[in-house]
């Protein structure tokens, strides 16, 4: 007995030296190794590193002290310890453009483990090679055919109409759950075909809540955790997906409204399985709802700190809606097509707000870029936010400024709202449009100020401390 205490003994105190000398090594390894060849920066205390203090919350229209610090000490390309791995972060535009163009080739897709639990194995956002080529071909197609067509455009206004009117007996709104309410009812109209007044609809409205706040909590799959719980909404959404599936193919002449969705054009989609189908759903949800949603909020936020921003903008669409023979006309592709303006602020906000602060990803072997390396396993962050705020890069950097884009190019390497390369949002389209219809109506029918002191926070997902409350009055005849 008291010999096999002595070897349990001996085994947990090999086990606890071998743990420490592996993180040992993993810290400071990388620096014996390659140390005169990186660039500059510090690792930070063994196994977290520096994640802390890059992870902590700031404005989402600054940079924060970490990068401000690193990038003052090291230049704005550094190496640190983030994310359990040693990484090299950039804040410069050529190697960020660099980066998102050689996705497959010298870098790759590379999220944390947690993050493939929670959205699934061949989710477009983790996928990589072959199987993320195909989602995103099948991605791209259906916005080309999505984006214009009148069906889809009319159910953005109804929806955005329907919303608005709720407004007008109620002095405040919570803007960013109204955003959400908008955004997940066109996303779930256009992916799935169904009306908020659907059974399935508020079945997967419970659980896509419950997945998104597991989405953005401490990844632990420990039962009755906010992951464990987003981990079984996920299995539970995948259910009643597969479930729509299969009742579209026993009656596929059924509802002929519920037609023209992405669900329809998925299942005769012969290059995707049965899994990727599912999941492609799940991705369209996600990216649709929280994303969109939140664009809206930040455009809301910053018009109201500019006016002349909002006046022109109010002009713009109230020019687009006397040219309507009837004052009820629905809007098409044509009047999107002038909102030039609108473009314009959206941009903005893209770029002021910075909705992604970063992306993840790996270095697939030694790369070396403007004289020092990148080594081969090393982590790679591609920092938008610091471009998009660099006053070297974007004039008045610090202010809301919509104008620039009247004289600016916003397909340049220093504005990446949507990422870039083969991993570009293909659904930032459908969200210019959401957003741009939506605000055809806000502009024309209410005046709004925030209630209190609310700004964006980077925690590094991006929210309003308080909702963006709003403080709303309709618009008589006489004063639009």
């Amino acid at each position: 007995m008291a010999v096999g205490s002595c070897w349990l003994v001996v085994l947990v105190i090999g086990g606890v030296l071998g743990f420490s000398l592996s993180l040992v090594l993993n810290h400071f390894l990388p620096l014996l190794l390659k140390g005169g060849l990186v660039p500059k920066g510090t690792f930070g205390w063994p196994l977290l590193g520096e994640t802390f203090s890059f992870l902590k919350p700031h404005s989402s229209n600054s940079v924060g002290a970490f990068l401000q610090d690193h990038c003052s000490r090291y230049g704005k390309v550094f190496k640190s310890h983030l994310f359990f791995s040693p990484t090299v972060v950039s804040c410069d535009p050529e190697l960020n453009y660099f980066i998102l163009q050689n996705e497959g080739k010298l870098f790759q897709c590379s999220y944390p483990k947690p993050i493939h639990g929670i959205l699934g194995k061949v989710s477009m956002l983790v996928a990589v090679g072959e199987t993320h080529k195909r989602l995103r071909n099948v991605a791209l197609s259906l916005v080309t055919i999505t984006k214009s067509k009148p069906e889809f455009l009319n159910d953005i206004e109804r929806i955005a109409i329907h919303i608005l009117d709720s407004w007008k007996n109620k002095p405040k709104v919570i803007f960013c759950e109204e955003a959400r309410k908008f955004t997940f009812n066109v996303i779930v109209k256009q992916v799935l075909g169904l009306t908020p007044e659907e059974p399935d609809t508020s079945k997967i409205l419970e659980d896509f809540l419950t997945f998104m706040r597991g989405l953005i909590s401490l990844p632990l799959y420990i039962p009755g955790t906010p992951y464990a719980r987003a981990v079984q909404a996920r299995s539970r959404i995948s259910s009643t997906v597969k479930a729509i599936i299969e009742e579209r193919r026993r009656n596929p002449d059924g509802n002929s409204k519920k037609r023209s969705d992405f669900l329809e054009i998925l299942l005769s989609v012969d290059t995707l399985s049965e899994d990727e189908k599912v999941s492609f759903v799940l991705d369209s949800l996600l990216g649709g709802y929280e994303t969109t949603s939140l664009l809206m909020s930040m455009v809301v936020h910053f018009l109201s700190i500019s006016p002349t921003a909002l006046q022109q903008l109010k002009q713009e669409h109230q020019k687009i809606r006397s040219m309507k023979q009837k004052h009820e006309d629905h809007l098409d592709w044509e009047d999107y097509k002038k909102m030039g303006f609108t473009q314009n602020v959206i941009n903005e906000a893209l770029r002021y707000g910075n909705i992604v602060k970063f992306v993840h990803r790996k270095a697939l072997k030694d790369i070396k870029f403007k004289g020092y390396l990148i080594p081969s396993g090393w982590k790679v962050l591609p920092v938008f936010t610091a471009v998009h705020l660099d006053p070297s890069h974007h004039a008045k950097a610090s202010q809301f400024h919509p104008w620039r884009w009247e004289s600016q190019d916003p397909k340049c390497k220093k504005f990446t709202p949507f990422g870039g390369g083969s991993r570009c949002c293909p659904g930032s389209d459908l969200a210019k449009v959401e957003v741009s219809f939506f605000l055809h109506h806000l502009v024309q029918n209410f005046r709004w100020k925030t209630e209190e002191e609310d700004k964006p926070i980077a925690y590094p997902f991006v929210e309003f401390q308080r909702g963006l409350v709003l403080n709303v009055d309709p618009c008589s005849e006489t004063t639009m």
